[in-house]
């Protein structure tokens, strides 16, 4: 999952980046998805060639915000890993994973799903759904 996710990771930035973060992540990523009711799911396709290998990978995560109007509940949903092995794409395997990450959203309540996409993958979701917002938000790294 690591791998796919440094895959991902690589794409967005346009250039390979430092694994260095993966063994102090892999005790948390174990933990989360060790909880079956927890608020983190992942969906994995194994790769068709290489046994114990993943070919595709889509996680997300629950958070609740205080309700609204037309979103009283405050369940949201929030795609932040999308990747496929370069040498398997074009094969619907993000896509079979995503619509398990939508079904699991959906089965929990979330109202409202959101995700930040690349050029590349774009169609995608639109697709399934996923239109452009503007987007007021700003970060504070810690």
């Amino acid at each position: 999952m690591l791998r796919l996710r440094q895959v991902m990771i690589d794409a967005m930035a346009g250039a390979a980046g430092a694994a260095d973060w993966h063994a102090e992540s892999l005790p948390t990523l174990t933990a989360e998805l060790a909880d079956p009711d927890g608020d983190f799911a992942a969906f994995v396709v194994d790769h068709p060639e290489r046994p114990g290998a993943l070919a595709a990978l889509v996680a997300g995560t629950l958070e609740y915000r205080i309700g609204r109007a037309g979103h009283p509940r405050g369940r949201d949903g929030y795609v932040f890993s999308v990747a496929t092995d370069p040498e398997v794409r074009r094969r619907g395997y993000a896509r079979a994973c995503m619509e398990e990450l939508l079904r699991w959203f959906r089965d929990r309540g979330a109202g409202k799903i959101d995700l930040h996409a690349s050029a590349a993958a774009e169609p995608l979701y639109a697709s399934l759904g996923f239109v452009r917002k503007p987007d007021p938000s700003m970060r504070l790294v810690l």
